[in-house]
């Protein structure tokens, strides 16, 4: 997951109030209720020793959205009088809860967080495609490609003549398909999407697909309608959902295989929270692996005002200079350590225990 967007939480010095605030409930009440909820997280706050100014700026967020169509959630992050940032989310939270600490409490939004991939759709026939770019404000137009208009149909007869027809039929649909995947790659680059979907005939579809750029393949997926449907709201859900269990587990594997040691005994994985926490001092996360069942995502770690400054132990962050080292969570100081870092992270949580890091903290690395 690129966690790009919690960059605003890292340029402020904390403490921070982490809201999450479950709006799945819909009912006739749903304003009293939501204006309740709102009371009673601005107080949690204020018992853990929030200002009243930052209680009263989240109290009248959480207002402001009992009239909010939001189907599962939000969070709010909160400092100084002020929401800095406030996503929406993609799941339930299981309900409301407000944490007051030093760090931003960011790491259940690896589960919560609207995940949902940009998406470059295209509408392929033989003709020629249309894009559509997909993302979570809704779609717009991404261009389109006409290819050879002619000949495009071919014939079922024997003659060699028109053997020689359905060649140029042949010539003229590779020679479309070819247009169609050089201005796709254009087009998903440009926009940055993370994800390609092909709708259309599976022949046209397959072609484009093997035209494709290698770095574009992982990112493909293929939709079962015929020329001229679009896809519903619903079928984009589903890809997408698919796209990222697959894309989870793919990296899962990945860190079963790199936490196996080579012919000289090194691993490109590490895991438990004092190798994870070295990895972050030292830059060296590729990719970080949250299982947020894990005993340890818990544990309190030291950490400095830097993002790279995180220790085990107190002493540990003195010694490099540290003068005022504060306690935080794990999954928190780590999540903050991959951002200002520019790794990425991903949440395991269907991992069997087998297989999840240990105390539910890993990472793979960029060296060994």
């Amino acid at each position: 997951m690129d966690l790009a967007f919690l960059h605003p939480l890292y340029e402020h010095p904390g403490p921070w109030a982490s809201v999450y605030v479950d709006t799945s409930r819909h009912t006739e009440s749903t304003a009293r209720e939501r204006k309740l909820t709102a009371q009673w997280l601005a107080g949690d706050l204020a018992g853990q020793g929030a200002d009243k100014a930052t209680c009263h700026a989240v109290r009248t967020a959480i207002e402001e959205l009992a009239h909010s169509p939001e189907p599962h959630g939000r969070a709010l992050f909160a400092r100084a009088g002020e929401v800095v940032l406030d996503p929406p989310l993609a799941a339930p939270p299981g309900g409301s809860s407000a944490v007051w600490a030093t760090l931003p409490h960011t790491a259940p939004l690896l589960d919560l967080a609207n995940q949902e991939p940009v998406c470059v759709v295209a509408y392929i026939d033989r003709k020629g495609a249309e894009f559509e770019l997909r993302g979570a404000l809704g779609s717009e137009e991404a261009g389109e490609v006409t290819g050879k208009q002619w000949p495009l149909h071919r014939t079922a007869t024997s003659d060699w003549s028109v053997r020689h027809f359905q060649l140029r039929v042949e010539n003229v649909w590779e020679h479309n398909a070819a247009e169609i995947a050089d201005a796709l790659a254009v087009c998903q680059e440009e926009t940055g999407a993370d994800l390609v979907i092909l709708v259309g005939e599976q022949r046209e579809r397959r072609s484009v697909h093997e035209r494709l750029p290698r770095r574009l393949q992982d990112r493909v997926a293929e939709a079962r309608h015929g020329p001229g449907s679009r896809l519903l709201d619903d079928d984009v859900e589903r890809i997408r959902a698919e796209h990222l269990r697959g894309r989870a587990a793919e990296e899962l594997e990945l860190f079963l295989a790199a936490r196996a040691p080579d012919e000289e005994g090194r691993t490109r994985a590490v895991e438990g929270v004092p190798a994870v926490v070295e990895a972050a001092r030292e830059h060296r996360i590729d990719e970080l692996l949250i299982h947020s069942g894990g005993p340890d995502t818990r544990r309190e770690v030291w950490i400095g005002e830097a993002a790279d400054q995180v220790a085990v132990r107190r002493g540990d962050l003195t010694a490099l200079g540290e003068r005022h080292p504060a306690q935080a969570r794990a999954d928190d100081a780590l999540v903050r350590a991959v951002v200002e870092n520019g790794a990425a992270a991903v949440s395991v949580p269907s991992a069997p225990e087998s297989e999840a890091p240990v105390g539910g903290v890993g990472a793979l690395l960029r060296w060994a």
